[in-house]
């Protein structure tokens, strides 16, 4: 039975002569701050939508531990009412003040409608949060507040950086996992000002942008204030979109987060790094209807979220009980403006958007072509310079890989990670699948004028296992989540080359190190855009758990120690970075078409088999010659897309020998007269056992005698000059 819920209303001191929306801000919404020498004097505009509600207040409080609000400020819906707009001037407020909303109203879950006159409401539109959430013996949840922050910040003259997609290495990493082992040695483990004191690290593997997981606000604790056994570590449950999280921060004053965060994003863009934020645009911690009601959902719950017409369940396209109704006008503003304020107070580079494919369903949850939050997306002017990536899939079976949205998307390519595993794991029928993907999956991006730059290539992410556990386990390994091995991925295209486990004999401890190599280096020497999963280039375990979401421990910190104990490693990784960066030809902004004229009228891209002649695509076998032509300097300036970069470096020829079989393979050269005229040095010979960097020094290669690759492992070599040219110097 549907009932009216509303509470008496206390004296109220606002004042009424403020609109609803200040256009000087970017965030019309939310706790807007007006500094004494405004038109208005000294004082905070309470902003906040919600179409339902017959009452509306804003609770205030003196800190963030307090139980109960010092004081409650009703809005008069005749004078504070615009429209579905609640908006109140309350005067003398400054920066800190602690916050929540209060919404009287229906409720029928029958209709959609949870308005509860009890609940604290976290602003939607909060730019921090304080605080954390408190025990209760009531029945009334109290989470952290919200805290009107003065964005005032000395960024002294940074700018955006603007790195061309073609020209970017992303180093997907977790801020607190990051420095929190004691083995960081960092002032502050654990927090923004820890990834300041690593940025020389990053800086020196190569690295052009961090993409950040979660840094929104989310909760760490149960919603009655107690510790959880399983943590919410990677943080992919919103409490506050806007917000930085609180968790991060080294100071523990109310809104420190937030200048603190400004000051790591502006000391990686001094070093020239990018920063790119994981954005979870498709669920709250709001849950389903068993759920707390911490914001949304007690202010305008049908809007908020997806629900089933008839019964007024929420739809669940995410797998975390409720689902974000982006499509909803209301929704895709705030999804706008949340991008906006991360772009323009934060100086944010990009976004990953997390299972993007729910942007792609309308309110009923039907998957539809370039809906309409992903065309405020794609043209909004504030974003025109930020990278836009997808995860384009969700938990509801859409995978839109290849597919999403249009060229303004860039998308992390599933197929690319699962295609590279199962090659080197040496599955059958695989050579002509690492061959698409080395050039770039023109399978998935070739139409719409989508580039190689469109595909985020990556062997590994914090989904799943690491680089090192790929080639250590054949099985997940989570009985530490504490849900009997249930949970994550059974599907992982690993191996574990004849022991579970980090054990193992000389033998296998040598392949493994191997196939670590050689998935490195096809990451790098790909057309496309590389991802690298942090701690792969040192080695870094899970030890066998592959959806280590609640392990905020060991298990998924960043042991520095590795660094030292695999220092071979992060050297051979950095040179792979660094070869990258100075050679343009594994940087092509265009498909390559296999007829196109390059240095030496030679085609773009062409395949051998082992034998030399060109490669048999029907053949099961499991070696393969790649040949990627450098480009005219003509051709790059034709290619030329200031958004895409491309252009810096040297163009070098390449090729790539691969052998993915269990035996030793023997590897005549190309048969082409113009290769064979061309002086070649080695530059990655995975098949060494111990390597300083991708070689020790380039050396030079024979390309009238044949080479034989050790099991499992890949050559690459970079043309050096021609045979004649170098006679014409030596005479």
């Amino acid at each position: 039975m549907a009932k009216v819920c509303h509470t008496s209303e206390k004296h109220s001191r606002g004042q009424r002569s403020l609109p609803p929306l200040q256009f000087h801000t970017p965030l019309p919404y939310g706790a807007i701050l007006h500094k004494a020498e405004s038109n208005q004097g000294e004082g905070v505009q309470f902003v906040v939508f919600s179409r339902n509600a017959t009452g509306m207040r804003v609770l205030l409080y003196d800190q963030s531990h307090d139980r109960d609000p010092t004081e409650v400020i009703s809005f008069e819906p005749k004078h504070d009412r615009f429209g579905d707009v609640w908006s109140i001037f309350v005067p003398e407020l400054k920066h800190g003040q602690l916050y929540h909303f209060q919404a009287d109203g229906l409720f029928d879950t029958s209709s959609g409608q949870s308005f509860d006159p009890t609940a604290r409401l976290i602003d939607p539109y909060s730019k921090a949060l304080a605080g954390h959430f408190l025990q209760h013996h009531d029945g009334i949840v109290r989470p952290p507040k919200s805290v009107v922050v003065d964005d005032t910040f000395d960024w002294r003259g940074d700018q955006h950086l603007r790195h061309g997609l073609a020209d970017t290495v992303i180093y997907e990493m977790h801020v607190k996992g990051f420095t929190a082992d004691a083995s960081s040695g960092v002032t502050h483990p654990g927090t923004y000002l820890g990834v300041i004191e690593k940025i020389p690290y990053l800086k020196s593997l190569g690295i052009t942008a961090v993409e950040l997981m979660p840094v929104h606000e989310f909760p760490l604790e149960s919603f009655t204030g107690k510790h959880c056994k399983h943590e919410n570590y990677w943080g992919y449950d919103p409490l506050a979109f806007f917000a930085p999280h609180q968790g991060y921060a080294a100071s523990k004053l109310p809104a420190a987060q937030v200048s603190e965060f400004k000051e790591m994003v502006r000391a990686l863009h001094a070093a020239g790094i990018e920063v790119i934020l994981d954005v979870v645009f498709n669920h709250t911690a709001e849950g389903n209807a068993e759920g707390p009601t911490l914001s949304m959902k007690g202010l305008e719950n049908s809007v908020y979220y997806m629900l089933d017409n008839d019964s007024g369940a929420y739809q669940n396209y995410t797998g975390c009980g409720n689902t974000i109704n982006a499509n909803h006008p209301v929704v895709r503003e705030l999804i706008i403006l949340c991008l906006r304020h991360w772009v323009h107070t934060y100086h944010v580079d990009g976004f990953r958007f997390d299972l993007a494919s729910i942007l792609s369903r309308d309110q009923n949850g039907k998957l539809i072509k370039n809906s309409p939050v992903i065309e405020a997306i794609t043209e909004d002017p504030m974003l025109a310079d930020t990278k836009i990536i997808a995860e384009a899939w969700d938990a509801a079976g859409s995978y839109q890989v290849g597919t999403f949205a249009t060229l303004r998307w860039a998308e992390w390519n599933g197929r690319y990670r699962d295609d590279v595993r199962r090659y080197w794991r040496g599955d059958a029928n695989q050579t002509g699948n690492l061959a698409t993907r080395l050039a770039g999956s023109s399978d998935l991006y070739a139409g719409e004028q989508r580039q190689p730059y469109h595909s985020i290539n990556f062997i590994t992410s914090h989904d799943g296992f690491t680089l090192n556990d790929l080639v250590c386990y054949e099985q997940k390994h989570n009985e530490a989540n504490g849900e009997n091995n249930n949970d994550g991925d059974n599907n992982n295209f690993s191996s574990n080359y004849g022991a579970e486990g980090l054990i193992g004999n000389e033998t296998i401890a040598i392949l493994r190190s191997k196939q670590i190599r050689n998935m490195l280096s096809t990451l790098f020497l790909s057309q496309g855009v590389p991802m690298l999963l942090a701690g792969d280039e040192c080695r870094r375990t899970q030890k066998g758990n592959n959806n280590a979401y609640c392990q905020d421990n060991e298990i998924s910190w960043f042991d520095w120690q590795l660094t030292v104990e695999n220092a071979d490693l992060v050297r051979f990784t950095t040179s792979l970075i660094h070869k990258r960066l100075n050679n343009p030809t594994l940087r092509r902004r265009t498909f390559l078409e296999g007829g196109s004229s390059e240095l030496g009228t030679l085609p773009d891209v062409e395949w051998f088999s082992s034998d030399g002649s060109h490669v048999d695509w029907f053949a099961d076998d499991k070696s393969l010659v790649c040949f990627f032509g450098a480009p005219t300097p003509e051709r790059l300036i034709d290619e030329h897309d200031p958004e895409a970069g491309g252009l810096n470096g040297t163009p070098q020829h390449v090729l790539i020998f691969c052998n993915a079989g269990t035996e030793p393979r023997t590897f005549h050269f190309p048969s082409s007269p113009i290769l064979r005229a061309m002086l070649w040095e080695v530059c990655i010979d995975t098949g060494r056992q111990h390597m300083a960097r991708a070689t020790d020094q380039p050396h030079a290669f024979d390309p009238f005698q044949p080479v034989i690759l050790a099991e499992r492992s890949l050559l690459c070599l970079l043309a050096a000059g021609s045979r004649e040219s170098t006679k014409r110097l030596d005479s």
